[in-house]
């Protein structure tokens, strides 16, 4: 099986990719894993290091082809403050819990947890269900020697809509600001090394 040995961070596509593999946030922090793209080209990650990737990635195979990483939609909550002191305040909460959240322009984003929600709504915030990539905050989960240089992110738009596989990148304008520690809250999985997890298109996940 041939396998991708290098990430190009945030790649500006010139070609067309050989594959698109779409990964959702636990997904895209591995180091080794058979991995398929939605056109059914098996490959093996087998990274030095787990990278945190990101959608507009790029993962280089051994032949020098490319293959585009795609951050998968995924449940979310979205906090909106009624002023930026008001969401700041949200946000040292979440942090004190050390939830992984994605901070915008205009709110927070974190994953869906019932929990969570009633807290930060007995703040006093407004929540929303939503469904859109999470990509939130690098914080412990950034890989310094990694191209990103995720903690100095200010604004990604990669709106290319070539190939087939029909997804829009939508990275909003990110004021890192939050905690993101490593804690595994309900949802954090931080698998880093399964050789045997394959992967379709279709997420039929099986986490360990």
């Amino acid at each position: 099986m041939i396998r991708a040995t290098q990430v190009k961070g945030q790649h500006r596509f010139t070609e067309t990719p050989a594959d698109t593999i779409v990964l959702d946030f636990d997904d895209r922090h591995r180091r080794r894993m058979a991995m398929t793209g939605t056109r059914g080209l098996e490959f093996l990650l087998d990274l030095e290091n787990a990278v945190a990737l990101r959608g507009g990635d790029a993962l280089v195979l051994e032949d020098g082809r490319l293959v585009e990483v795609v951050a998968a939609p995924e449940p979310l909550l979205e906090i909106r403050g009624h002023d930026p002191h008001h969401l700041i305040r949200v946000a040292w909460h979440l942090g004190n819990r050390h939830l992984p959240t994605q901070l915008m322009a205009k709110g927070l984003r974190i994953r869906r947890d019932h929990v969570i929600e009633a807290m930060v709504k007995g703040l006093g915030a407004r929540v929303i269900e939503i469904e859109a990539p999470f990509d939130p905050e690098g914080g412990a989960y950034a890989d310094a020697g990694h191209a990103h240089g995720h903690d100095e992110h200010a604004h990604h738009d990669h709106g290319h809509d070539h190939h087939d596989h029909g997804h829009h990148h939508d990275h909003h304008g990110h004021d890192h600001a939050a905690h993101d520690h490593g804690h595994d809250h309900h949802h954090r999985d931080e698998h880093c090394d399964h050789p045997d997890h394959h992967h379709g298109h279709n997420h039929a996940h099986d986490h360990k």
